[in-house]
C-alpha cells in the first residue's frame, strides 16, 4: 500500500511540476526567421536576445490570450491545493473512505489545462504580431499538453482510491 500512495504522491508531483514548466517557461511559440536568432513567445513575453511584452495583450482583441493566461495559472493553483488536500484527507478521513473533494479538485485543475491549451490552440493567431504568426508550436506548449492527461489521471485515481490502513 505504501508503494501505491508513493507513486500517486510522485504522479501528482509530476503533473504539478509540468504545470509550472509549462506556465513559466517561455516556449508556447516558436519562430525560426532565416537568418537570425529564433524568437520564443510565451503567453506574457516574447524573447530572442531581450524580452518584450506581448503586444496588445490588454486590448479587446486579445482577450483569448488574457483567457489561456488565467486558465493556465488557475490549472497550476488547483493542481497544488489538490495536492494539499490530498495531503490533509491522508491523515483526517476513516478508514474506507474516499479523496472525493481532492479528486473534484484535481478534475477542474485538469478541465482548466484543457480549456488553456485549446483556446491557445484555436486563436493563437489572434494575439500574435504578424511577424511571429509563421512559426510553430514550442515546448511548453507540448508541456502543457502532456500535463493535461496526468491531472486527468491523477484525479480518476483520486475518485477510486480509498483509504486503508
Amino acid at each position: 500500500m505504501l508503494i501505491i500512495l508513493a507513486f500517486i504522491i510522485l504522479f501528482h508531483l509530476a503533473a504539478a511540476i509540468l504545470l509550472f514548466v509549462a506556465t513559466i517557461h517561455n516556449a508556447w511559440w516558436v519562430v525560426s526567421p532565416p537568418g537570425r536568432d529564433a524568437i520564443y513567445a510565451d503567453l506574457w513575453y516574447s524573447c530572442n536576445a531581450t524580452c518584450y511584452p506581448v503586444e496588445n495583450s490588454h486590448s479587446v482583441e486579445a482577450a483569448y490570450l488574457q483567457a489561456v493566461q488565467a486558465t493556465i495559472i488557475l490549472a497550476t493553483i488547483l493542481c497544488c491545493v489538490s495536492f494539499f488536500v490530498f495531503m490533509l484527507q491522508l491523515f483526517s478521513i476513516k478508514q474506507g473512505e474516499r479523496f472525493i473533494f481532492a479528486a473534484i479538485i484535481q478534475l477542474l485543475a485538469s478541465l482548466c489545462v484543457m480549456i488553456s491549451v485549446s483556446i491557445y490552440t484555436a486563436k493563437n493567431k489572434n494575439f500574435h504580431v504578424l511577424s511571429l504568426r509563421q512559426g510553430s508550436y514550442g515546448s511548453s506548449y507540448i508541456v502543457a499538453w502532456v500535463s493535461f492527461p496526468m491531472t486527468l489521471i491523477s484525479g480518476l485515481m483520486y475518485l477510486v482510491l480509498r483509504k486503508r490502513k
